[in-house]
């Protein structure tokens, strides 16, 4: 299966100021009327992904953060950990919208894991 970057994150301190500065500086739409207060940016266009601006958790840091679809969460936070990374979160269900896991490479850097819609 290819695993192809489904969305974006761009995690902030101050995410009223960072929806503003980016919906103003590219033109995005940035929605946040839902219940978890989660900023989905829509950038309008039909060749990019859109992506999200949420305000980050106590304790973490502002980052940059490329989500990829896969088909088995653990089976891909085991993989990484055998090459050198390790586990952030691991399989965790938002209820209603998506499920997730993340892992730091070895370098440090984050990735999202989104596990892929399966047919029913």
């Amino acid at each position: 299966m290819p695993n192809p970057v489904v969305h974006w994150e761009i995690t902030v301190r101050d995410a009223e100021r960072a929806k503003e500065f980016y919906g103003s500086l590219f033109g995005w739409h940035v929605e946040s009327d839902n219940p978890i207060n989660y900023g989905f940016v829509d950038t309008h266009t039909e060749t990019g992904i859109n992506g999200g601006i949420p305000q980050v958790q106590e304790g973490d840091h502002p980052r940059v953060i490329l989500y990829v679809e896969v088909d088995d969460l653990q089976a891909y936070l085991d993989r990484a950990e055998e090459l050198g990374g390790r586990t952030l979160m691991p399989p965790t269900e938002i209820p209603g919208i998506v499920t997730i896991a993340m892992f730091a490479d070895p370098e440090g850097n984050t990735t999202g894991l989104v596990l892929s819609e399966q047919p029913s």
